[in-house]
């Protein structure tokens, strides 16, 4: 059945959701031609399984996808199994090694689920780039590297900035931009989506597509953000908001974030419209970020997880309330690890240090002995004393936690982990 013409209303309607957010947009008269035509577009993004979480950085382009799905358009997500094992090497300044088929694989089994926290995937069109590069032969790679030459590989800024620093260039990260925009010809992308560090490999694909007869996709890239700390948003840096965070620590880590960088959030990590963000942004700042976080939060989990996180927030650090989750960690026999052997100044007592590491692995507030060493010289693991209905902490030292004493925790007692985690030891001893 033929298309039917959009109104100009529904253009701009159409236009409104691919502008929100956008940095760049080539060519804006081409997509609003297109957009005039009223078929559904076809819009790709790739996603390449490189690390096993997503992180909110990760969920401004796939929200803006949402928005055009809705919209009736159809989403391409490329899942790109080929080629993560090149890695991409935009943003970085030293060689990016490749990863192996099983860490992709690896990967691979969350990117999808977490992508379905914001996308319908029932009507998601979701291809594996090794689908056609798993059979690329020998002849058919020479091909596509004929496609691009070095000195237009070289015009790419990073790779401009790698070689005047002589920093190493690996002949696999040229062809990372051949892969990606070779993956536009094989799904024949009308637009494709991508970070303001992905320029080059999109354009790649509008001139494949131009070079194999099709019409070239419109580009559009979508800006990166920072943590909480400022910094650009990395898991590496332990400034990130996952996708899979709890709806507390989500909302807490929210809160963290500096105010400067609040109007950008509520742009690309929300819906809220922009009269009401102006509003926002003008009263309080904790009442605006209090509203960007449960905004946040009901993207990824709901409406009411938002509202109890923000109130649990209120009550732990505004009524200096615990919170009523703390996860406990039951150890009914004490293991022979933790007790002390007989010293000649004292009777046989418990190493509180290593009680600690197995009660934080067990909670998953830690993933490592070594971890949680860290957070003892960071100062960041206190001890809750609750006396005659006062709550106070009391920093738990490192060398103090390490040495043999005679003295077992009690039964219950609350250690606080970093700004907003407890964990609550069970003993019966």
């Amino acid at each position: 059945m033929p298309a039917t013409p959009r109104d100009p209303a529904e253009i701009e309607r159409h236009l409104a959701a691919f502008r929100r957010g956008a940095v760049d947009l080539i060519e804006d008269k081409q997509l609003a031609a297109m957009l005039a035509k009223g078929r559904p577009l076809r819009i790709k993004f790739g996603m390449d399984p490189s690390s096993p979480d997503l992180h909110v950085g990760h969920s401004i382009p796939l929200l803006k996808l949402r928005d055009l799905q809705q919209l009736g358009h159809q989403i391409v997500l490329i899942v790109g199994d080929a080629t993560a094992m090149v890695g991409d090497p935009s943003g970085r300044n030293k060689l990016r090694p490749t990863l192996t088929a099983s860490q992709v694989q690896q990967n691979l089994e969350t990117y999808v689920e977490q992508a379905a926290l914001v996308l319908d995937m029932d009507k998601t069109e979701v291809r594996h780039n090794k689908e056609w590069f798993g059979e690329l032969d020998f002849g058919g790679l020479l091909r596509l590297c004929g496609r691009m030459t070095v000195a237009q590989m070289l015009e790419r800024d990073m790779f401009k900035k790698r070689m005047a620093a002589n920093e190493p260039i690996g002949i696999h990260e040229f062809l990372y931009p051949l892969l990606q925009g070779w993956d536009s010809v094989m799904v024949k992308a009308d637009v494709e989506f991508g970070g303001t560090d992905q320029l080059f490999n999109l354009l790649a694909g509008r001139n494949f597509q131009e070079q194999e007869g099709q019409r070239p996709q419109i580009v559009l890239t979508t800006p990166l953000i920072n943590g909480s700390d400022g910094r650009k948003m990395s898991k590496s840096y332990g400034n990130a908001i996952q996708l899979t965070d709890a709806p507390a620590d989500m909302f807490g880590q929210v809160m963290a974030v500096t105010d400067d960088v609040m109007g950008t959030w509520f742009e690309l990590l929300t819906r809220i419209e922009p009269a009401e963000i102006e509003q926002l942004l003008a009263g309080h700042p904790r009442e605006a970020k209090a509203r960007l976080g449960k905004a946040i939060v009901a993207t990824f989990h709901d409406e009411a997880a938002a509202e109890q996180a923000a109130q649990a927030f209120t009550n732990q650090f505004a009524k200096k309330q615990l919170p009523d989750d703390i996860p406990e960690v039951s150890i009914p026999d004490l293991p022979d690890i933790f007790l002390a052997r007989e010293q000649e100044d004292g009777p046989p007592g418990t190493n509180l240090g290593r009680l600690l590491e197995y009660a934080l692995k067990h909670a998953d507030l830690a993933r490592s002995n070594s971890e949680v060493r860290r957070l003892f010289k960071d100062g960041a693991i206190k001890r809750i004393i609750q006396e005659d209905g006062v709550t106070r902490e009391e920093v738990v030292q490192y060398y103090e936690a390490m040495r043999w004493d005679d003295l077992l925790p009690g039964d219950g007692e609350i250690y606080k982990v970093g700004k907003r985690r407890y964990v609550k030891l069970r003993r019966s001893w």
